[in-house]
């Protein structure tokens, strides 16, 4: 009898359980509330008097502090992280935490320069570390455009790097390149760079990428003499083929291939969804 009693409480419980859940799932959503700006960030100094003295100790129980706090109902609060980062990298600018932190949650959320300084730190700091200047140099293309820094930066991370310096060497000449708007100029530079690399693994990325360039001058050309001697402009690239200007589309060693759009051949790139259109 006591067995039967308990399995009918239990699918009972489970009943209640399963009418509350159904019920709570109707419910509208409470609106989250917004981050406050009055947040108490303290200064460096007074943390380093907290914390007996010890700068670093204080360094690593705010940035734990601030990875535990720092979102409010699954959004960032920028106003207080780039207050508390700042005063983390006032600590121990060398802290690796920190710098990943501010990289991911200032940068990336729209506080790029904010988040440039203490990726700046902590290069100083750790020079050792090829990540700091690799993460500030890729900053700078992608968000700034800004080609010399990202340019230096990326050498910076090269003479650091002890697997990875011909990749960080192949994106700092890439970068480049791809803001000449001319393929033939910039199919030029870019041998002129393959030609003058010591490495033979980076002479081998840079051979991929003129080669790349290659077949974008060719299809260009071939579109330039199908138009010269029609006087209409490209259509659809089969004709290129299909009139004798062409034997077949040249293939792309990196396997992007190239697309024709507004009329005119493009190397086809990798786009970042929701960040590049």
């Amino acid at each position: 009898m006591l067995p039967r009693l308990s399995l009918i409480t239990l699918l009972l419980a489970l009943a209640v359980f399963l009418a509350l859940v159904s019920w709570r799932a109707e419910q509208p959503l409470a609106a989250a509330p917004l981050p406050s700006h009055d947040r108490v960030v303290i200064a460096a100094p007074v943390l380093v008097g907290l914390y007996g003295g010890d700068r670093f100790l204080a360094a690593n129980l705010e940035t734990i502090r601030l990875s535990a706090t720092g979102i409010h109902y699954g959004v960032p609060d920028d106003f207080y992280l780039i207050r508390a980062h700042k005063v983390v990298s006032e600590l121990n600018p060398c802290h690796e935490n920190n710098y990943y932190l501010a990289n991911a949650l200032l940068t990336w959320g729209g506080a790029v320069e904010e988040g440039g300084d203490i990726l700046v730190r902590a290069t100083d700091c750790r020079h050792w570390d090829e990540l700091p200047p690799f993460l500030y140099g890729f900053n700078q293309y992608f968000f700034n455009r800004n080609i010399p820094a990202a340019q230096t930066a990326l050498e910076q991370a090269a003479l650091r790097s002890e697997h990875n310096a011909d990749g960080y060497r192949r994106l700092a000449i890439t970068i480049a390149i791809d803001q000449i708007e001319d393929e033939k100029i910039a199919l030029e530079m870019l041998r002129q760079e393959r030609d003058r690399a010591e490495s033979a693994r980076l002479v081998g990325m840079l051979n991929q990428r003129v080669e790349r360039l290659e077949g974008l001058v060719l299809l260009r050309d071939a579109q330039r003499a199908y138009e010269a001697q029609t006087g209409q402009p490209l259509s659809e690239p089969g004709l290129l083929i299909a009139e004798g200007y062409l034997a077949a589309f040249p293939n792309d060693p990196m396997r992007w291939g190239y697309e024709f759009k507004n009329g005119q051949f493009h190397l086809r790139r990798v786009r970042v969804a929701g960040v590049e259109e």
